[in-house]
């Protein structure tokens, strides 16, 4: 069977290119969003070990939108959320600066479209729309809100210390980040807030921590 896997990579134009970015499982989501949105070029998220019904949308898709447009797909992690917004951020940077990006969430594993998604949100400079086609109208479609961690400059310092080493406590980082300790109860107090850190067990990132900092 021919392989429908490509290897991520882009050029540059510099009159700039719509681009769709999609989760895949069955192909009808991914021919509409392409039908109405027009894009130059679209990039599919996958399995890392594509399924046959995955390979046959592949199939589809490449032999019927393949022909007019370029057609990029991506390996990703199921079950990783993080893996996957990392991934879908990786994607997102990789395009041209005057890309006009746009993501639709309807077809493949919910944890794909969140992961996706939660990308969407840490480029929230780059994406243009956030689309889902509910499964009871295909023909009708949902802009999701374009959401942004919208992080303070003393936040992202924090999360980006507390993921390069283990603090036993916010006095232990204390010690060791250039902030007041009044800016950095502050910040620590607006990142448990937003669910982006624990202390729990010793200051930690949590997943939407891990994703906020990408």
């Amino acid at each position: 069977m021919k392989s429908y896997i490509y290897e991520l990579s882009f050029t540059c134009d510099t009159m700039g290119k719509k681009v769709l970015i999609a989760t895949l499982y069955n192909p009808e989501p991914v021919i509409l969003a392409t039908t109405r949105l027009g894009p130059e070029r679209l990039v599919l998220l996958v399995d890392k070990h594509p399924s046959k019904e995955q390979e046959k949308s592949l199939r589809i898709i490449n032999e019927s939108l393949g022909r007019v447009i370029e057609v990029k797909v991506v390996k990703t992690d199921v079950y990783d959320i993080v893996s996957v917004a990392s991934k879908c951020v990786e994607i997102i940077d990789m395009q041209p600066k005057e890309d006009r990006i746009y993501v639709n969430i309807t077809s493949g594993r919910k944890t794909k479209a969140i992961g996706l998604l939660f990308a969407a949100y840490a480029r929230h400079d780059r994406v243009r729309k956030i689309a889902y086609n509910p499964e009871e109208d295909r023909n009708s479609v949902i802009y999701l809100p374009r959401l942004s961690f919208k992080l303070t400059e003393s936040e992202k310092k924090v999360l980006e210390y507390i993921d390069s080493g283990e603090y036993a406590s916010i006095s232990d980082l204390s010690k060791k980040i250039e902030l007041s300790t009044a800016m950095l109860y502050r910040a620590i107090d607006g990142l448990k807030d937003m669910d982006l850190v624990t202390v729990e067990e010793g200051l930690k990132l949590t997943d939407a921590g891990r994703i906020a900092k990408l």
